[in-house]
């Protein structure tokens, strides 16, 4: 008898947890519109990821932030992202910085020296600026070169 009702105690609010997670976010995630573009190091393709902030220049959405971004796939090609992989990103006017660094396999992150010198993750110098429109095109940025020098 105490199993059933703690079996009954515990899918019930797993089943409050899930529906209350679940139901919290879809009213606060904007439209988003795809951004796609490549990356070129030193006319060639970087041959490992590089990560990419997406910084919006127009004023901070306080009660609903979001975060985007991305990494290059090894040929240097990207999709942005903000709320699921290459949904692209909302409204706004953005600039990219990048930075390319090692992945260390054992931490699953990214450390170690900028190999692009740190000449492209400062926001307020950009290399690249855009906006994204409420048309509902997707953007293609083209190829973005990059050097090492």
């Amino acid at each position: 008898m105490k199993r059933l009702n703690l079996l009954s105690l515990y899918l019930f609010f797993s089943f409050i947890s899930l529906a209350a997670c679940s139901s919290v976010e879809e009213p606060y995630t904007k439209q988003t519109f795809p951004v796609k573009g490549k990356i070129t190091v030193d006319g060639q393709d970087p041959g490992s990821p590089i990560q990419i902030k997406c910084i919006s220049k127009g004023p901070a959405d306080e009660e609903h932030p979001t975060i985007s971004g991305g990494l290059t796939q090894n040929d240097g090609s990207f999709e942005l992202s903000t709320y699921t992989s290459g949904d692209g990103l909302p409204v706004g006017d953005y600039a990219l910085t990048f930075e390319w660094k090692k992945l260390d396999l054992m931490t699953r992150s990214y450390g170690g020296p900028d190999k692009l010198k740190k000449r492209y993750n400062d926001p307020k110098k950009p290399k690249i600026e855009f906006s994204v429109k409420e048309e509902g095109d997707a953007i293609d940025l083209g190829v973005i070169e990059l050097t090492t020098k």
